[in-house]
């Protein structure tokens, strides 16, 4: 089939969450699968998603942004059907794949439930499309992807919509001085440095904490401090002895507490979803963190199924359906490709600690 054929469905492509109990053990061995994780490490996160019941909340968000998708979409005239698979539980993609199929379904767009560029968040998503269409075998779905939309202004928006909302808990006066710590997946530098992932994460926190200092200055008749913002990492899964992007969250809590700073507003920039990193890093050791210094503490929704994010996911699809001739995006960066290159975001050996 020609590259050139239209498109005629749309692929949501996501990382999968257990929904009981007896699930937990089974995803999680799906996701460490292959991984230098300790088992440990592997039976903590277990007891994670025990203390919320052994659900994730990853799955029922995504069938919530589905449903919002569906209906900008429709507003847009785009009648395409939704398909929905994961990374590593139900719905899985090969089995997704098998559906489309059988549905008659030969070329897909598909947008990853991740707005920047490294290995896991992208060229690892490919792979997994492309090991389900191994599965499937001969009549599989062709499947291209949207771009990275981390400085689209629609996103740029919605985030810090969504951190305004968080700081109106705080008193007027005081949040001119409110640290913004902007978080992300913390993952392995030798992942890092084939990726664009921490350029991208500073250039989204900047462009958020720009357009926030401006509306915060303005509503307290303060100038603002625009440098009042640091990108954080949170979630590290692997051994010890591996190098991996910092700072921790939680330890950077307690080096601003030393250093005088009294509120704090954590933002989830690196996640498009309240899933259980959020809940339990974020919610639960944060806010444990701020609650044992003293530290007032917010912490800011992630996008979620926010209008103007829902919005911005269909502009990206629009812009390969129906060939536009130009990407939006704002800031210091250009915007991402639509077609990744054959060596983006590779994954090699672990560099060695030095």
């Amino acid at each position: 089939m020609s590259d050139q054929a239209p498109f005629d469905s749309i692929l949501l492509v996501s990382f999968g969450g257990p929904e009981g109990p007896d699930e937990v053990l089974p995803f999680l061995e799906n996701v460490l699968r292959g991984k230098n994780v300790p088992r440990e490490r592997m039976l903590e996160v277990v007891e994670h998603y025990q203390h919320f019941g052994g659900v994730s909340p990853i799955n029922a968000q995504n069938r919530s942004l589905i449903a919002a998708l569906r209906t900008e979409l429709d507003a847009n005239g785009i009648d395409l059907p939704i398909y929905w698979g994961n990374r590593n539980w139900h719905p899985m993609l090969a089995d997704t794949l098998r559906e489309m199929k059988a549905d008659g379904r030969q070329r897909a767009v598909a947008f990853f439930t991740s707005m920047f560029s490294c290995y896991s968040g992208c060229r690892q998503y490919r792979e997994n499309i492309q090991v389900a269409q191994q599965e499937v075998g001969e009549g599989a779905p062709a499947v291209q992807k949207v771009r990275k939309g981390f400085n689209h202004p629609l996103f740029i928006e919605a985030q810090a919509d969504l951190v305004l909302q968080g700081l109106e808990q705080i008193a007027a006066p005081k949040r001119a001085a409110v640290k913004l710590l902007f978080t992300a997946h913390s993952i392995p530098m030798s992942m890092a440095d084939n990726s664009n992932y921490v350029k991208q994460l500073k250039e989204a926190a900047r462009l958020v904490a720009s357009k926030v200092t401006l509306k915060v200055a303005s509503s307290v008749a303060s100038t603002g401090n625009p440098e009042n913002w640091e990108l954080v990492f949170q979630s590290r899964s692997g051994p010890p002895q591996q190098p991996w992007l910092e700072p921790d969250v939680c330890d950077r809590i307690e080096q601003l507490a030393a250093e005088g700073i009294t509120d704090v507003a954590i933002i989830p920039l690196g996640f498009v979803s309240d899933h259980m990193e959020v809940l339990f890093d974020l919610d639960t050791e944060a806010k444990d963190t701020c609650d044992k210094l003293g530290l007032g503490m917010v912490r800011v929704a992630s996008v979620g199924t926010h209008p103007l994010f829902v919005k911005m996911i269909c502009e990206l699809l629009r812009e390969r359906i129906e060939d536009w001739p130009s990407r939006a995006a704002i800031g210091d960066l250009p915007a991402s490709h639509d077609v990744c290159p054959v060596d983006c975001c590779l994954y090699p050996q672990p560099r060695r600690p030095q």
